[in-house]
């Protein structure tokens, strides 16, 4: 039900529209076929004889480019040299079929590296950052009629200077450049709103809207007001409140809206449903979607807290950069079909949430995830490493770090999906010095009005309400045995840094058995599997083992209920025969996961789970073993069930016993079921299950010898 409509009232800078333009903002996307040629930085090539698609990458370009995005000689080297060109140029025509307004500005939601923009031979201006959108001006240079666009972006890293991030990793081998998301053409009259930020306060039913309004032109005053709909249904929820602003011409105003909202339906990654506000002034309407969401980590609990609920973090990593490189890639990630069933296909892990790690994705992925319901740690993409394996150019500081995390923070923040900041993944900043990731944190964090926590990764500075971040890798020791987690610290440590207890601890990297789509080990395993398997072990040995010990792992690190989120990696990465890790598909482009993945890893990240509290230690024969079985609920909900105790053989079940079992909301219960051990040795699958009447039941398994 509506409630009565209040404008708010400003005094800014506009100039009048001319007869038959628009008074409203109309937005052109200008993706599609470009052209495209390589050549010089410093000229226009004459002639463009290849085609590509925008947004995507140079390698995608018809007929291809010779060894466009050159593989690195050294991948620790922060150099990467391009000697057979020094840009790429993209060039497209379009039309304008009516005047043209006061406002039009061209913005390129991420490029690399490096971008430079002409408009019918106007040069506009340059953005240098590889992460974050640039926009330009294209007021004095757009006509009605045909317009030419002529885009340069850098051939490699090393267009850009070392005080620019570039997306340097460790694992990569191939930094491809290229227009990776959307061109739009954006044009309005005055004043213009140049930004808004959405704010929802779950607890009060409120909505705070902060907009930056641009003025343009002789002053007058101009009606702003502010709708919220229901995103599907259109419906609206609340009209606006009142304030008044002033700004000089050719400047910016805040101007700062708290909207009422009744009856507000929360979004979550169970039910992610969405709201759209319309900001609209005389010569401009804005859109955006955003949830009614609050996150947090409580400081006590030190869990997350979801609207208000304690709230268990289940989820794996997209390590998108990594699958650039990946010869299965193609345009697979600007396929927005492609995109929702990947995530939707993660779904079935009982993931809630995800890290897009070491790189941000196309904007696409952002909207996708806040409507199929991801919580999203959004890693900028920073990974120099520490003491020992340590790249940190000492050119890059904090000043251009606040400057780019502010970018990002502006294009990012209404996205209901997105709970942490991470400033960057395994580093400590400037070799101990100084802390630039942490400097520049401080800078731009007072700019969220949701306050979420940040992730500072390796370094030492955090604020009441961040994470600490653990990458406890039981497996990096090749020698590591799985009875050994049996003796492990079930409180995740630090790495460079060590866990001092204060802060909620995110385990977002675990596991260290990757293996290659083909099941071959990676560089990284392929010692391991020799230790755990032998040298002459079948792919479906390894697959088997992979599957069975990262479900055991995953069960260690969820039941322990020591971890306010359990991260699995990676769900998508790359798989290269020299490749350190990799994914779980046999068919990426298909979703066609490994299908000893599909039988354990469900199972292991369930709501209602399990741990059998046993890790491979030898059982006496014939003899009665007390089998200690924990089980988890992340739900609110109260669940009555059995938990189930098998011992099985080739020959089939040789054993069985269960116990009844009642695990509270959010709760954990650790039973002890003693079952008869077989009388003849051998290795034996010992399962622990939950059964419920009326649901599919979740196991824990472990083989054991019996002597």
């Amino acid at each position: 039900m509506k409630t009565s409509l209040v404008t708010l009232v400003l005094i800014l800078g506009l100039v009048t529209s001319d007869a038959g333009q628009s008074s409203k903002r109309t937005v052109i996307s200008l993706n599609g076929v470009w052209q495209i040629e390589e050549g010089r930085k410093d000229k226009i090539p004459p002639r463009f004889e290849h085609s590509v698609r925008v947004p995507g990458l140079v390698s995608l370009a018809t007929p291809s480019f010779k060894d466009a995005g050159p593989r690195v000689k050294d991948r620790h080297d922060l150099v990467q040299r391009d000697t057979l060109r020094d840009a790429f140029w993209y060039r497209r025509r379009f039309t304008i079929d009516h005047p043209i307004p006061s406002v039009a500005t061209l913005k390129i939601a991420k490029a690399m590296f490096g971008t430079e923009v002409f408009l019918n031979g106007r040069y506009l201006g340059e953005h240098i950052p590889c992460f974050t959108p640039g926009y330009f001006n294209a007021a004095g240079a757009l006509q009605s009629g045909e317009n030419e666009l002529v885009v340069r972006v850098g051939s490699c890293r090393s267009s850009l200077p070392l005080s620019i991030p570039t997306g340097f990793d460790f694992e990569k081998e191939r930094y491809i450049p290229g227009i990776y998301d959307d061109i739009d053409l954006i044009l309005s009259g005055s004043p213009r709103v140049v930004r808004a930020q959405t704010a929802p306060d779950v607890a009060h039913g409120r909505l705070r809207v902060q907009v930056t309004l641009g003025s343009f032109g002789v002053l007058k005053r101009s009606e702003v007001s502010f709708i919220v709909r229901e995103a599907r249904s259109a419906f609206v929820v609340a009209e606006t409140s009142k304030a008044v602003v002033r700004a000089v011409r050719d400047s910016e105003a805040l101007c700062d809206i708290d909207i009422p909202v009744r009856n507000p339906h929360l979004w979550s990654p169970e039910d992610p449903f969405l709201y759209d506000v319309t900001v609209s002034t005389e010569g401009d309407e804005y859109h955006s979607k955003f949830g009614m969401r609050d996150f947090r980590f409580d400081r006590m609990t030190k869990r997350g807290v979801l609207n208000g609920e304690p709230y268990f973090m289940r989820g794996s990593n997209v390590t998108l950069y990594r699958f650039f490189e990946d010869e299965a890639c193609g345009d697979l990630p600007w396929r927005e079909e492609w995109v929702r069933a990947l995530h939707r296909s993660f779904k079935q892990f009982h993931w809630n949430c995800l890290r897009y790690c070491i790189g941000f994705p196309p904007e696409e992925w952002y909207r996708i995830a806040d409507e199929e319901g991801f919580l999203i740690q959004d890693e900028f993409p920073v990974w120099y490493g520490a003491p020992g394996w340590y790249a940190w150019p000492e050119e890059l500081r904090s000043d251009e770090l606040a400057r780019e995390y502010r970018e990002w923070m502006q294009e990012r923040w209404n996205h209901p999906s997105v709970v942490i900041w991470d400033a960057s993944n395994e580093t400590v900043s400037n070799n101990w010095k100084t802390d630039e990731t942490w400097d520049a944190v401080c800078r731009v964090r007072p700019l969220d009005l949701s306050n979420r926590p940040w992730d500072n990764s390796y370094t030492s500075h955090r604020a009441p309400g961040d994470v600490f971040e653990s990458h406890p890798y039981h497996f990096f020791d090749s020698n590591f045995k799985l009875r050994d987690i049996a003796a492990s610290d079930s409180v995740p440590g630090g790495n460079e840094q060590k866990n001092d207890g204060q802060y909620p601890v995110i385990v977002n990297e675990y596991g260290w058995l990757w293996l290659n789509r083909d099941g071959s080990p990676t560089t990284l395993t392929e010692k391991l599997y020799n230790n755990l398997l032998g040298e002459h072990s079948t792919v479906a040995q390894r697959r088997h083992l992979y599957a069975t010990y990262l479900a055991a792992e995953t069960e260690f690190w969820r039941c322990h209920r020591q971890c306010a989120a359990v991260m699995h990696f990676t769900a998508l990465g790359y798989s290269r025969a020299d490749g350190q890790t990799s994914d779980h598909f046999i068919n990426v482009a298909a979703l066609e996961y490994e299908s000893e993945f599909l039988k354990y890893i469900p199972d292991a990240f369930s709501p209602v789970g399990l741990m059998l509290d046993e890790w491979g230690s030898d059982i006496a024969a014939g003899k009665l073993n007390n089998f200690r079985i924990v089980a988890i609920n992340d739900l609110k909900t109260l669940w009555r069930g059995n938990v189930r105790l098998q011992i099985a053989g080739d020959d089939g079940v040789v054993s069985d016993a269960s116990i009844g079992v009642t695990l509270p909301p959010y709760g954990r219960s650790a039973v002890i079921i003693p079952c008869m051990a077989p009388a003849t040795p051998g290795t034996y699958t010992v399962s622990a299950l939950l059964e419920k009447e009326g649901e599919k039941p979740v196991r824990s398994v472990r083989e054991i010898p019996v002597r």
